[in-house]
């Protein structure tokens, strides 16, 4: 035997008719699970009414961690990776494009601060390129107003990576 999982909908419905003590259990059992949960309902509870705070700290927290990079190129690769999970996290419980935007804009600039600029090791160079081109394609996505903004920070960005890496050419990411 085996349990039917249903829809986004049916849930959705059912959820309706339940008395509001039994949905906040369901919420503190559903939370119980699993950490990525607890840390969501964290988010929705504490921190969602001021999404600019929150970005700042994530900000904080990504700063810190290239701060505490290792010299080593394989281990500096794992570091960057282990970065990149914690601001798609963050992005998912956030559920803003410009919130996306902004933080993978800081985490090039910080990639761009902390990283050796003699390592040649293909994979931690192909981390900066793909964040790079995530953004550009995210940029693009936005309404033409908020694609202003951001353009210039991205442009910038391009410049300062073609600055620093002979390897990174700006003409392959120009919007």
């Amino acid at each position: 035997m085996s349990i039917s999982t249903y829809g986004l909908q049916d849930i959705k419905k059912e959820i309706q008719h339940l008395p509001n003590e039994q949905v906040a259990e369901l919420c503190l059992r559903l939370a119980r699970y699993k950490k990525e949960n607890k840390e969501l309902l964290a988010y929705l509870l504490f921190e969602a009414n001021n999404e600019t705070a929150f970005i700042e700290k994530v900000k904080a927290e990504v700063g810190f961690m290239f701060s505490q990079l290792p010299s080593q190129s394989y281990n500096a690769a794992k570091s960057i990776r282990k970065i990149l999970r914690l601001i798609s996290k963050y992005v998912k419980f956030m559920g803003s494009k410009p919130a996306e935007i902004d933080l993978l804009i800081n985490f090039c600039n910080n990639y761009l601060q902390y990283t050796d600029r003699k390592a040649s090791y293909k994979p931690l160079r192909l981390i900066l390129v793909r964040q790079v081109q995530k953004t550009a394609t995210l940029i693009k996505k936005l309404h033409e107003d908020l694609q202003f903004d951001y353009v210039q920070d991205y442009n910038t960005l391009l410049d300062e990576s073609e600055k620093k890496f002979s390897w990174f050419f700006k003409n392959d990411f120009l919007l």
